[in-house]
């Protein structure tokens, strides 16, 4: 099956729906939109990301998906240009369609974490300059921050290559190296980040990107002090759940609409 395109016209209105307010933050059922509403928030991700610092021309990719329907932003657009009728759908189990001249290289990421992780709902790639910095270096995230307590079960890292994760196989390492958690490092390459829904996975790609920045700032004005484990643990339930996480994503929304990079479907 080829993937899929639909055609948006840009408005000042994002019509999004976002996840029942009902789910519990240790949910592991996965929040989906409809078709349409879940394109459009791939797209509005894709834009999120490029205004906390994933800009890398071209490259980076961010991805929901809706039971067994995939839906991802397509190459050759670049993250900030990113709208509604740039992400194209597919068939998980279609294994014609990572062939798509459409298709980024490194699709497997999302289509092997999908396939490893029932839980996850979105994926995103990219190449932020301080994560990936830090995946340039021996060191580990440290819990300095309250960014950092998202990752108080720790930061997976990808260690096996640097290259580019285009076969199945390295897209399952990957995967089998993520685990359970939030993010993982891909060694010299960038991040991946996963959610139970877009936006949680963009909250863990920014949240991850910051956590990494405030490390790097914290490494060149003194000793380093980290939160205790347990304190950290104690934070979490307060720092990350869905009502503060829609909150989060609402006022990303709003920075996209002042930044003038509203999309949402024709009327």
């Amino acid at each position: 099956m080829a993937c899929r395109r639909e055609h948006w016209s840009r408005r000042r209105d994002h019509g999004l729906r976002l996840p029942s307010p009902g789910l519990p933050a240790d949910a592991k059922t996965v929040v989906v939109a409809t078709a349409q509403s879940l394109r459009e928030q791939v797209a509005s991700a894709c834009r999120i990301l490029a205004l906390e610092g994933y800009t890398d021309l071209t490259l980076g990719h961010v991805s929901g998906r809706d039971g067994s329907t995939v839906y991802i932003k397509r190459k050759g657009v670049a993250l900030d240009e990113t709208e509604s009728e740039d992400v194209i759908s597919f068939e998980l189990d279609d294994e014609h369609a990572l062939g798509s001249p459409e298709m980024h290289l490194e699709a497997v990421l999302h289509t092997e974490v999908y396939r490893a992780r029932p839980d996850v709902g979105a994926v995103v790639h990219g190449h932020p300059p301080y994560a990936t910095a830090l995946a340039a270096t021996a060191a580990r995230l440290e819990l300095l921050t309250h960014d950092a307590v998202l990752f108080v079960d720790g930061l997976s890292v990808f260690d096996e290559t640097a290259e580019l994760i285009t076969e199945p196989a390295q897209g399952h390492a990957v995967a089998r190296a993520l685990g359970d958690r939030p993010a993982i490092l891909l060694r010299n390459h960038g991040v991946l980040a996963v959610g139970k829904d877009v936006a949680w996975a963009v909250l863990a790609a920014c949240t991850l990107e910051r956590a990494a920045r405030l490390q790097a700032i914290a490494a060149t004005l003194g000793e380093l002090r980290p939160i205790d484990e347990e304190v950290a643990r104690r934070m979490f339930p307060a720092k990350y759940h869905d009502r503060l996480v829609r909150e989060y994503w609402q006022a990303w929304l709003r920075k996209l609409g002042r930044s003038g990079d509203d999309v949402s479907p024709a009327s």
